[in-house]
């Protein structure tokens, strides 16, 4: 049974959803201000850094260990979001894997479509790598269009004949820029968060003319073979569960180790709503015994 803090959620989110309506910068400013009111734990550490020339943030809980870091690419359908939107998913994130968490400020579309966020993405993770830690403890994850980001970057870097992050983490993807998913039309309903027509409208800032099945700008149609093990979560209150759950069984059919997670009732990204909602706690719970051990 959902728990009674997730029906408060949905209503509170239908009534005034942040990224409901307008144009790209209108929503930008409305992700950005439902944000605004975040204040940091006091004793977890945020330290600016460029990343490979990205601006990024290192994350840092009590008890995080510094041997082993995730790499976090937010969700915003690669047009709203940053550092600042999520920060307090960071910082749990952080909490509970005990570990840094690199906050990555990937840019954005319209004024940066595809490919400057996979660009930045992958900037970020050779990064880390150049920082002394081993490939074996370093993981790669974001929320929606991050989720999908995620994936895209370890296959750059596989096709760039680079070292792979020990594991990747996909929240809520986005993977199909082509809103070709079933889930896109009967989930519409239950969904309070994203919609359709925004999500085609993000998707046409981002690819600027490009084809939507673009393999790194939507890899649910990307070449799979040889990524690290991957964690998929995602609800089934969402209109991107077919995004998830098409991308673990391509992924799966290729020899790719992967564990999808399907939360019912569950909607976009509930983690980042932890807390509140008890599901969220748990869910990120569940990463932090995911990365545990792929990166322990």
């Amino acid at each position: 049974m959902p728990s009674r803090e997730l029906a408060t959620l949905v209503q509170m989110l239908r009534q005034a959803n942040p990224i409901a309506g307008g144009d790209v910068m209108t929503m930008r400013a409305g992700m950005d201000a439902a944000t605004a009111g975040f204040t940091p734990p006091a004793d977890v550490r945020f330290e600016p850094v460029l990343a490979g020339g990205v601006p990024a943030e290192w994350t840092t809980a009590p008890g995080a260990r510094e041997d082993r870091a995730l790499v976090y690419l937010h969700g915003g359908a690669y047009c709203l979001g940053g550092i600042a939107t999520h920060r307090g998913l960071a910082a749990r994130l952080s909490r509970h894997a005990r570990l840094r968490v690199l906050n990555v400020d990937y840019r954005l579309a319209p004024e940066h479509p595809h490919p400057a966020a996979v660009l930045d993405a992958a900037a970020a993770v050779r990064f880390v790598h150049a920082s002394g830690l081993a490939p074996s403890r370093v993981a790669v994850g974001g929320d929606s269009a991050g989720g999908g980001l995620a994936v895209a970057t370890l296959v750059a870097l596989r096709d760039a004949g680079e070292a792979l992050p020990a594991a990747g983490v996909c929240i809520s993807p986005w993977t199909d820029l082509s809103g070709s998913g079933e889930s896109m039309r009967t989930r519409a309903a239950l969904d309070p968060l994203v919609d359709a027509e925004t999500l085609a409208l993000m998707a046409a800032e981002y690819l600027a003319g490009r084809d939507p099945r673009t393999p790194l700008a939507s890899p649910l149609f990307a070449d799979l073979r040889g990524l690290p093990p991957l964690l998929v979560h995602v609800g089934t209150a969402e209109i991107l569960l077919d995004d998830a759950t098409r991308l673990a069984e391509r992924a799966r059919d290729i020899g790719v180790d992967v564990e999808l997670e399907v939360w019912d009732d569950m909607i976009h990204v509930w983690h980042a709503f932890a807390d509140m909602l008890p599901e969220g706690v748990q869910a990120v719970q569940g990463i932090a015994e995911f990365l545990e051990k792929r990166l322990g």
